[in-house]
């Protein structure tokens, strides 16, 4: 019963022992605010201007989220199409891993050529940046059946689109709820760099005006409540994976 209670409480203590950590160093060293500033200066510009970081924080949260949508019906089809057929896994497989390969804020600059400054660059980015991992993951469950298992499947009657329908897909759901949980950091990651560049709201905004008026503590701010977002996000797709997905945990699940 501890062991499970110190499991629950792990993080956050962790996380309050870093914050204590941080705020001791920058006491003690005498650390000025515009270089490194304390958590209790950043808690002090959150609370100053915790109406103007909110306003930012919903427009990066719902450009990041279509962004995100985006990403999740691109990468299940292409996922479904590539785990589902060697010859589609030979010939895209390597286009996607090279196109993956290329730094999304290099292509910034070209989405606002094509769309101008606003939510349409952000929103590209954010789907950019994310839809590889959920394709990959999807395209690892379908591909990862086992051959025998196909072949007692066809022998009793079952079709191709029955094995992949009925078989396939709830195999890869743990694979594919990891992809989420990998691909909300990153989508929110790609809106904050592409309104860093491309944009005149959001938290990327926020974060060049506040390193622009030296005032870094609203800056940090403004970074905690982007990591914040992520967070709970990815928490939120936890509990639904641990809600669809029981069968697949069952064994950390008993620990």
């Amino acid at each position: 019963m501890a062991q499970r209670r110190l499991e629950r409480w792990s993080a956050w203590l962790l996380l309050l022992g870093l914050v204590t950590l941080w705020q001791t160093i920058c006491y003690a060293l005498d650390v000025s605010e515009f270089i490194f500033p304390s958590p209790l200066r950043i808690w002090e510009q959150f609370w100053q201007h915790k109406a103007t970081i909110a306003g930012h924080a919903w427009r990066t949260y719902w450009v990041t989220m279509a962004g995100f949508g985006i990403a999740i019906a691109v990468g299940v089809l292409l996922g479904l199409v590539i785990g589902s057929s060697r010859l589609a896994y030979t010939a895209l497989y390597p286009l996607m891993t090279g196109f993956n390969a290329l730094p999304k804020a290099a292509f910034v600059p070209i989405l606002v050529v094509w769309f101008g400054i606003g939510v349409g660059p952000a929103i590209l980015t954010a789907f950019l940046i994310s839809f590889f991992p959920i394709m990959v993951n999807v395209a690892t469950g379908l591909a990862t059946l086992e051959p025998e298992l196909e072949d007692v499947l066809r022998v009793l009657g079952a079709k191709r689109l029955d094995v992949l329908l009925k078989v396939g897909l709830p195999r890869s759901m743990p694979h594919f709820y990891g992809s989420l949980k990998i691909a909300i950091t990153l989508a929110f990651v790609g809106t904050t760099v592409s309104e860093m560049t491309a944009a005149n709201e959001g938290i990327g905004y926020l974060l060049i005006s506040a390193g622009s008026a030296m005032q870094m503590g609203l800056a940090f701010a403004g970074l905690l409540v982007v990591g914040a977002m992520a967070m709970a996000m990815y928490e939120f797709f936890s509990v639904l994976e641990r809600h669809t997905t029981a069968w697949a945990h069952r064994g950390s699940q008993s620990r």
